[in-house]
């Protein structure tokens, strides 16, 4: 029988727990400027091993894993045993331009309001570490973020969920009560596998249409717009309204 008493957070002890509503971003061109950075250090890495691959085609794959990536853009007859060398090589070259890195307009601002909403907030990335740490100073917004993943945190990359499945784990938060935040095409098949509803961002670079075919449910232009839009979004049902300062 019921007792009608009260746990600390409001719920009587015959109310069913429900884990708390989170939030999950990308990073690399959701929150940060970064995806055509991105595309030009695999181009030139792509370069110095000898392939000669368009620009075009490299940024539509952006956000995809960089071992997927290399897969799927360079030939099955390629000498293998380079692929790690490219990836090395992508890697110190993204690196040379940290100091170029600028957040998107909004964001450290939408990650404000989220958290002041009662949400968890989590940055669902797949980057290196290192890399990981950067934007997160660039962003300065870590009084808003309750945690974050990176490529150590995934046995495989996206659009594989395992970032994302780790990031909730990393903030006690269920697949039904999260959305996520993504500027990429593999961000949204990401989240579909999870069945975890997905707002993409043009931001990235990525067109509106192919987000939608990928199953993002709304499309915003960058973290600013969505934040415009926070109350009537996917996120809006999972805040608890509160002014952000």
């Amino acid at each position: 029988m019921p007792d009608g008493r009260l746990w600390a957070d409001g719920r009587t002890h015959d109310t069913p727990w429900r884990s708390p509503p989170g939030v999950l971003f990308d990073v690399d061109g959701t929150l940060i400027d970064s995806s055509y950075i991105h595309t030009v250090a695999w181009w030139r890495a792509f370069r110095q091993y000898g392939h000669d691959v368009p620009m075009a085609d490299i940024h539509q794959l952006v956000g995809m894993g960089g071992a997927r990536l290399v897969e799927n853009l360079l030939p099955a007859g390629r000498d293998l045993a380079e692929d790690e060398d490219i990836m090395a090589s992508h890697g110190a070259l993204y690196a040379s331009q940290w100091p170029s890195l600028r957040a998107l307009a909004g964001a450290k601002e939408l990650l404000g309001q989220c958290h002041a909403g009662g949400l968890a907030v989590a940055l669902a990335s797949s980057a290196r570490q290192r890399d990981l740490q950067v934007m997160r100073s660039v962003l300065d917004a870590d009084a808003f973020i309750d945690a974050a993943t990176s490529a150590n945190d995934a046995a495989e990359s996206k659009p594989a969920p395992d970032i994302l499945e780790a990031a909730l784990e990393a903030v006690g938060v269920e697949a039904a009560n999260a959305v996520y935040v993504g500027d990429a095409v593999w961000d949204m098949k990401a989240a579909g596998a999870l069945g975890i509803p997905a707002i993409g961002l043009t931001c990235g670079g990525i067109h509106a249409a192919k987000l939608r075919d990928a199953g993002a449910v709304e499309v915003y232009d960058g973290p600013r717009h969505l934040l415009q839009s926070l109350g009537s979004s996917a996120i809006g049902r999972l805040l608890t309204p509160q002014p952000y300062s």
